[in-house]
Order: structure tokens, then C-alpha cells, then sequence
């Protein structure tokens, strides 16, 4: 089943050829593989957590947006040595989940030990939002709907929380975080639901004089 259109990008999936292959190669021959990136890369924003949560919230910003660049690497690693699989693909994706529960696990973490329980609040709503975001998808392909965009993706969703902890503007880049989060599940609910009712409209209903099976 193809995807729903009506669906936006704010920000590419993948870096520029020019700029992404020269640093696959580089990785390859150096014998990187793309599980390694993914584990890296999930180490790393538990690494980011604990400098938020500790209240070094601008390193803590500079190390979670070069763990989470690793992600836009994994993948074309796989493709670039052949090993691309089902299960690398489910592994990164969960393993995506993690990064991005552990970083706003860290700034929840933050609010609280600072007294700011409106931030600590709005972060547990953002990771509610953004898994709903991954699990929509999720449901949607199990159901044979291809649906990868949105409004606010995982891309977005990084460079949002990055520039609050780079910044010091947590307040309002949770709000927005939490917000535009939900929105983008409600979103590709809608998108998701409407395609799968168009595709079963088109699908003609079983004949009255159709034969019965003989089991």
C-alpha cells in the first residue's frame, strides 16, 4: 500500500550525498559496522542524559545531537557492506526510542532536582508524543501502509531539544516538544486512518453468489 500524501518534511532524512558517502567509505574501510554506530550512538545520548540531568545542560546538548547525528550513518552503513536486514532495521528503531527516552529522562531528571515542575511535566508528555509518533508508524506498516513523514519527526524533534539545551530555553522547547509532538501522532493518525479507508472502499465486497468453500 503506498503512502498517504498531504504529509510534510521540515527537515531531510538524509545527509547530502556529497557529504554522507565520503564518511560511509571512511567508516567502512575502518571496519565499522552499522550495529556499532547504533550502540555509539545510544551510549552516547545516555551520556548526554547524565550531563542534563546533572545540570550541564548545554554539553549535554553538544553530545546528544553528535550521538543522534550518528543515526543518519547506521543505516547507510548497512546498505554500503550488503547487511542491511529486518532485524537491523527493528534494532535501530529501537534503539532510537531509547535515545530519545533517555535524553528527556535526563531533562525530566533536570526540572525535578531544580523545582521546575512544569518542565518535568512537559517532558513526560513529549516522550509520551513521541512514542505515539513511532507507534503509529509502526501499526500503520503492520498493516501494510508505508508512513515515514510528518510533521514533527524524530529529526525535528533532536534539533528542537538541542537548541533548548544549548540555548537555556528548556521552557518553551518542551512546550513545543510536547505540543507539536502529540499534533504529529494525531497527524498520522488521521493520514493512516483515511488512507486505510480509501484502500478498503476500493476493495471490492465478496459476491453473495460467490461458491462456498468446500473444507
Amino acid at each position: 500500500m503506498s503512502a498517504p500524501r498531504g504529509q510534510i518534511r521540515l527537515l531531510p532524512t538524509r545527509l547530502p550525498a556529497h557529504v554522507l558517502s565520503p564518511l560511509v567509505r571512511a567508516l567502512v574501510a575502518a571496519g565499522v559496522t552499522a550495529d556499532m554506530v547504533t550502540v555509539v550512538g545510544v551510549l552516547g545520548n545516555v551520556l548526554a542524559a547524565y550531563f542534563i540531568a546533572r545540570g550541564d545542560l548545554a554539553v549535554g546538548g553538544v553530545v546528544m545531537l553528535v550521538a543522534s547525528g550518528l543515526d543518519m550513518l547506521d543505516g547507510a552503513i548497512a546498505r554500503q557492506t550488503g547487511r542491511a536486514t529486518p532485524f537491523g532495521a527493528l534494532f535501530d528503531s529501537v534503539l532510537d526510542r531509547v535515545s530519545e527516552a533517555v535524553v528527556l529522562f535526563g531533562v525530566a531528571w533536570w526540572a525535578i532536582d531544580t523545582g521546575r515542575t512544569e518542565e518535568a511535566l512537559l517532558a513526560f508528555v513529549a516522550l509520551v508524543g513521541s512514542l505515539l509518533v513511532s507507534y503509529v508508524r509502526a501499526r500503520a506498516e503492520g498493516l501494510g501502509l508505508a508512513l515515514t513523514d510528518g510533521l514533527f519527526r524524530r529529526q525535528e524533534r533532536v534539533v528542537l531539544t538541542g537548541a533548548g539545551l544549548l540555548l537555556g530555553l528548556m521552557r518553551p522547547a518542551l512546550w513545543l516538544l510536547a505540543v507539536l509532538s502529540c499534533l504529529t501522532a494525531a497527524q498520522r493518525l488521521y493520514l493512516a486512518g483515511r488512507a486505510l479507508k480509501l484502500a478498503e472502499a476500493a476493495t471490492p465486497a465478496p459476491s453473495d453468489d460467490a461458491p462456498e468453500e468446500i473444507s
